[in-house]
């Protein structure tokens, strides 16, 4: 007996010795320690526009444009984010924290982990590897991420943060914001020499990167664009026109619509590739009614700004599922002919009715839902195809970027031509979204029309009789409208300059006495809409509250801060 085991042990030992990992049982072949590059690339670019852009709870897309858009007034909805109320706990909130940070699944799917750990992954192994291409895009896109982190949270984790499996850190500080933006720049610096370094490079990006195909010259300009849009958000603290003018000089931005920095979505449905904000076409329940604010900006009502100079942009943002004639399916708070809505901070009577087939939605340009024919027709996943892109950086950013420095005194130039160049090429935005969405509807280009042209020389003699403060304004307005669909800058220009003028329910000559009053005669089956109580409880919010998630197991983090007395470094 004994003789028999120790034969088997002997048989046993040179078996493993000469199969190598024979006894590796914990390792999972479905799940190796160690992936290729060309998989985690293409998973980091789209979990960062899923942790920045519109919520899709069906695909477990978590955003902060979810948040965001409504704290920017572009839309409403009936959520916590109301009245800005949105707490740590809220899941659009956690669900971005995690879609960037986890350093276990997160997001869609059982393997895409946050954004952050596959990027710091990619630098760590590409570096390994020689394949500093891979490196100096994931450093471009790992400093824009956490510059939008802290751009919303104001100090958040970095340089401890996703080091669990180089440095055994599993629970990672909270870094000051000012002490993180300098050594993005020195991040990006990094990223954009990797692209031309002398390395092997025996893997290179190419439809793997679903942002630029690979394409260095592209990745490069994108560099520079960011370092330009941090250096023009820190420059009321910070003396920036040495850098930025060096830039400038160096001429080497994004300089053409197709050269933006853009994650596009697909029109494919299994899985879902389409944009997460076209949810609202074939969910149950609607969410997101298009801000009445917004709205009578663009239709030229506002007293303030824009007034009598309707906006063309208006059928291509706003989907109408009435016609003028059509009733509502019910009881009706905000009305304008075709367009139905509710109002930010209400607590009127007709705010919590049903509406999903009433109501107003998203168009072709932010999520690629439908053109406004003015048809009316009601929407479902059918009505259009979703394939409208996540709007990181755009072309048009960096033009009213340069137009806000030169009004800034900050670069030199003519900051009206420059507005001017801006919002032509916003136009010329609209129509190469158009062109992505594929819609088989017939769409008109927007560029060069009569209208679009007619529009911006209107705003172009506004902006003329305008003193610097109001001509900040027609700017950052107009930056605002091209915006839509991606608002965490957005935020961060309304905190930064304090425009646009967003809507108060506390402001008297917004709300007299706290009431809202639509178009008188908008609804055509109520002849005189009657005016909205609206209130606002809380302070605008200078930051967001930190992910309750994250609080609630980092033991290095810090108590919760008050969102209205915890602003980024930035804000002077």
């Amino acid at each position: 007996m004994k003789r028999s085991i120790y034969s088997f042990l002997v048989t046993l030992v040179i078996m493993t010795g000469c199969t190598k990992g024979f006894l590796d049982i914990n390792q999972d072949p479905y799940h190796p320690e160690k992936t290729s590059l060309n998989r985690l690339l293409p998973t980091a670019e789209q979990g960062l526009s899923y942790a920045l852009g519109f919520t899709n709870d069906n695909r477990g897309a978590r955003g902060l444009t979810e948040v965001l858009s409504v704290y920017t007034h572009q839309v409403v909805v009936r959520e916590v984010q109301d009245q800005y109320g949105a707490d740590g706990s809220q899941f659009d909130i956690n669900g971005a924290w995690k879609g960037m940070y986890s350093s276990s699944p997160a997001q869609v799917g059982a393997d895409i982990l946050g954004c952050l750990q596959n990027l710091e992954v990619i630098i760590t192994q590409g570096t390994e590897e020689g394949n500093k291409v891979y490196t100096g895009i994931a450093k471009i896109l790992k400093a824009y991420a956490i510059s939008q982190m802290v751009d919303v949270f104001a100090d958040v984790p970095f340089s401890e943060a996703n080091k669990l499996a180089s440095d055994g850190i599993r629970f990672p500080k909270y870094d000051k914001g000012a002490e993180i933006y300098p050594k993005l720049f020195a991040l990006l610096d990094e990223g954009i020499a990797d692209l031309t370094a002398d390395a092997p490079n025996t893997a290179v990006p190419e439809v793997d990167d679903i942002i630029y195909n690979g394409d260095t010259d592209l990745w490069t300009k994108a560099g520079n664009s960011i370092k330009l849009k941090l250096y023009n958000q820190v420059r009321l603290v910070q003396n920036v026109s040495t850098q930025v003018n060096a830039l400038i000089a160096d001429d080497n931005l994004i300089s053409s619509t197709d050269e933006s920095l853009l994650m596009r979505y697909g029109k494919g449905t299994s899985p879902d590739d389409r944009n997460p904000g076209f949810n609202d076409y074939y969910a149950g329940q609607k969410t997101h009614y298009q801000s009445p604010w917004f709205w009578e900006i663009m239709k030229g009502y506002n007293k303030r700004i824009f007034t009598g100079n309707p906006d063309p942009r208006v059928p291509y943002y706003f989907y109408r599922q009435l016609t003028v004639d059509d009733p509502a399916q019910s009881p009706v708070e905000y009305r304008d002919g075709g367009f139905l809505s509710i109002l930010f901070g209400s607590v009127g009577p007709n705010r919590d009715w049903s509406q999903d087939q009433s109501m107003t939605v998203f168009g072709i340009y932010p999520v690629g839902g439908r053109y406004d024919d003015g048809e009316g027709e009601k929407i479902d996943g059918s009505s259009a195809t979703g394939a409208a892109p996540y709007k990181f950086l755009t072309y048009a950013d960096v033009l009213f970027i340069e137009a806000e420095l030169m009004q800034a005194g900050v670069i030199a130039g003519d900051p009206r031509a420059k507005l001017s160049a801006a919002m032509d090429e916003s136009f010329k935005m609209v129509d190469f979204v158009v062109s992505l969405v594929g819609n088989t509807q017939t769409v008109p280009t927007l560029s060069g029309a009569a209208a679009a042209d007619t529009y911006r020389d209107k705003v172009l003699a506004e902006f003329d009789g305008k003193p610097a403060a109001g001509r900040l304004e027609i700017i950052m307005t107009e930056k605002w409208i091209n915006a839509f669909g991606s608002s965490v800058d957005a935020y961060t220009d309304y905190r930064r300059t304090g425009y646009p003028v967003l809507f108060n329910p506390k402001d008297p000559t917004q709300a007299p006495g706290g009431r809202f009053q639509p178009p008188i005669n908008g609804d055509p089956f109520n002849p005189v809409q009657p005016p909205v109580q609206v209130q606002l409880s809380r302070a605008y919010p200078l930051s967001l509250p930190w992910s309750v998630d994250d609080l609630n197991v980092n033991t290095n983090a810090p108590a919760q801060k008050q969102p209205a007395s915890y602003p980024v470094f930035w804000d002077k």
